[in-house]
């Protein structure tokens, strides 16, 4: 009964972690990394579901502001069978697109501009935050494994 409510609920179940490279070029617009699975019993997954979040934050204490925006979603299904402790590892690629906000346009195309854009971003304290996540749907399970894990976008 225990071994059950352990299994449905995901405890001792399929752990998930990324594996990525130290930093990602804009112009590529492509991230490539392995996901990397490990079980304490065997499992099997249906799919793997990843996410591309900017986080925006922008103002200072009590007026600081924080906005999400997805900039990339793909889903991979494929039953992985994840065998009693051994290591699985799948590769994947995510191809993605930067968004520019006016102030980055601005900034962009205006030679002129180029140095008050710069001085009020920092004034205001502008900052984006990548980040990747990523879901296995383990079968028979509540609860599925995730990762999150911050990326370097230069």
């Amino acid at each position: 009964m225990l071994k059950r409510v352990k299994k449905w609920l995901g405890i001792e179940g399929v752990k998930v972690e990324l594996v990525l490279p130290d930093t990602i070029t804009e112009k590529s617009s492509l991230i490539s990394g392995k996901v990397r699975l490990y079980s304490m019993n065997p499992q099997t997954i249906s799919a793997l579901h990843f996410k591309l979040v900017e986080k925006y934050h922008r103002g200072r204490k009590k007026n600081r502001q924080t906005d999400e925006y997805l900039m990339a979603e793909k889903d991979h299904y494929q039953i992985i069978e994840v065998p009693e402790k051994e290591i699985i590892e799948v590769d994947f690629e995510l191809p993605f697109e930067m968004v520019e906000s006016r102030m980055d346009q601005l900034e962009d195309k205006n030679f002129v501009l180029k140095g008050m854009v710069k001085a009020a971003k920092l004034l205001k304290s502008v900052k984006s935050e990548y980040q990747l996540e990523v879901e296995a749907d383990v079968v028979g399970t509540a609860l599925n494994p995730f990762a999150r894990q911050l990326v370097d976008i230069v």
